[in-house]
């Protein structure tokens, strides 16, 4: 059989060239097919596009209500049949978003399918007028079953990801634009669009409120937090691991051991360990207390009460307990990461600069650190979106012992050591204001692409490989 060669015609233009046949393809996929002979490819397509057109039919109620998310408000009527109060037939603006996106998504498949079994028609008319063989059903399913075989495998998972994820995500994101918080929870109330109107209330561009106020500051925090605790993990990381494989240092295989053992055990149990540890009441501030050390704190105005150290209650304190804490969690496994990239260093270079002449510091600077960050570069950008959503070591330490003094945070539902992930956590499990979390996360998304996208244009930047080598 001929190699089929697809046609370079547009969905337009192999409509506009192609014969009746083809025209009858656009609103009937396997017309055009079923003419020429292709009487199993033929049905199959009708079968798929009735499957569509079921879809979009079924949610062609949904789609008519989308521009206004409904217009029945939920009440209870008396019905005389039953003699009980009965909801009536209203209106549920979650299900008509989520049902309203979908048919929009059936819809955009529709008319990308028809385009596509239009010029597929259109070739097998231009290999029937050459005189081409044309390709049967058993020749496809040997196609999709062989050389396109990873075509079928990926079928299920693309289109699980699209029901599970993609109309998730695009129902959580319109989400920003509604008014879909406490005084708006569905189904007793009807949801409507609010524009940007959210956008501009957490910004503050157009009024300064609760929202506005705190927002730049959990923003600053979760920033500072990220960049801290990336580098401070990273470069502890590496200063461990020089230290343990060093030549002269003994015992190596218990300190990683050590190491080894802290990182073994699970996150949210040491985090809990160590919240219960420096609590206001914990072991750690009486033992504190009893050596005189809280009294001298209070009296150098280090800590504002006398009779505790406020290590997760106090803003300041609280903070730079977090990063010490995130210290003990992250270190270890960034240890293992550059024990692997200096294992690998070749000897050669370091063995040469110190013949000439060059000492500790130096070949560090020169050799060890770039290879370090040449190979360990995306594990640092890695490492830096995870603490942008580091929601374990912030909740598990603040949870229920962190209470904000500023009522203005506290009436926009944030904490001074909140990031913008556990903002979002609060706001929807607390005050079940979903349209500012919605905004919330689609900001930590925009931070977490920008942050991202500029890091591997810089690493990826051509040149960089060569000149390291």
């Amino acid at each position: 059989m001929s190699r089929l060669r697809p046609t370079k015609e547009g969905a337009f233009l192999a409509f506009w060239r192609g014969d009746g046949w083809i025209k009858l393809t656009a609103p009937l996929w396997g017309a055009g097919f079923i003419a020429r002979g292709q009487l199993g490819k033929g049905l199959l397509l009708f079968a798929e596009e009735a499957a569509l057109l079921l879809g979009i039919i079924l949610t062609l109620p949904a789609l008519m209500k989308l521009p206004t998310l409904g217009t029945v408000q939920a009440e209870r009527i008396w019905d005389p049949v039953t003699r009980r109060n009965v909801w009536n037939d209203y209106d549920n603006s979650f299900l008509i978003l989520l049902f309203g996106v979908t048919g929009l998504l059936l819809i955009l498949t529709f008319l990308v399918q028809c385009g596509r079994m239009v010029k597929d028609a259109r070739r097998t008319q231009l290999l029937t007028q050459t005189g081409h063989d044309i390709p049967t059903l058993r020749h496809a399913a040997a196609q999709y079953l062989g050389p396109r075989f990873h075509r079928t495998l990926l079928l299920l998972p693309v289109i699980g990801v699209i029901l599970v994820m993609v109309i998730p995500l695009i129902v959580m994101i319109l989400i920003a634009f509604t008014n879909y918080d406490r005084a708006h929870l569905v189904p007793t109330n009807l949801l409507s669009w609010v524009g940007i109107d959210n956008f501009l209330l957490l910004t503050g561009l157009t009024s300064r409120g609760a929202f506005a106020y705190a927002f730049p500051r959990v923003l600053g925090w979760t920033l500072l937090w990220a960049v801290t605790a990336t580098l401070s993990c990273y470069i502890g990381g590496i200063l461990l691991a020089m230290f343990i494989n060093h030549r002269r240092t003994r015992w190596k295989s218990v300190y990683r051991t050590c190491f080894m053992a802290a990182m073994a055990v699970p996150q949210f149990v040491s985090l809990l360990l160590v919240r219960n540890l420096f609590a206001d009441v914990g072991i750690v501030n009486t033992l504190l207390r009893e050596w005189g050390v809280t009294d001298w704190l209070h009296h150098i105005g280090a800590i504002p009460t006398a009779g505790y150290v406020p290590f997760l209650t106090h803003p300041t304190w609280a903070r730079g307990m977090i990063l010490t804490i995130n210290l003990w969690v992250g270190v270890p496994w960034q240890m293992l990461v550059a024990t692997g990239v200096l294992l690998n260093i070749p000897r050669e270079l370091t063995e040469a600069a110190r013949i000439d002449g060059a000492n500790g510091l130096q070949v560090f600077r020169r050799i060890t650190l770039p290879y370090l960050l040449h190979i360990t570069g995306p594990s640092l950008i890695s490492g830096m979106v995870t603490n942008i959503n580091n929601f374990n070591v912030i909740w598990l330490l603040t949870r229920e012992v962190y209470v904000t003094a500023d009522q203005t945070m506290a009436a926009a539902g944030a904490t001074e050591v909140d990031l913008l992930v556990t903002w979002l956590y609060r706001l929807t499990q607390d005050q079940s204001n979903y349209k500012m979390a919605s905004v919330i996360g689609i900001l930590v998304f925009a931070v977490c692409s920008a942050i991202t996208l500029t890091a591997f244009i810089r690493l990826t930047r051509e040149g960089k490989e060569a000149a390291f080598r």
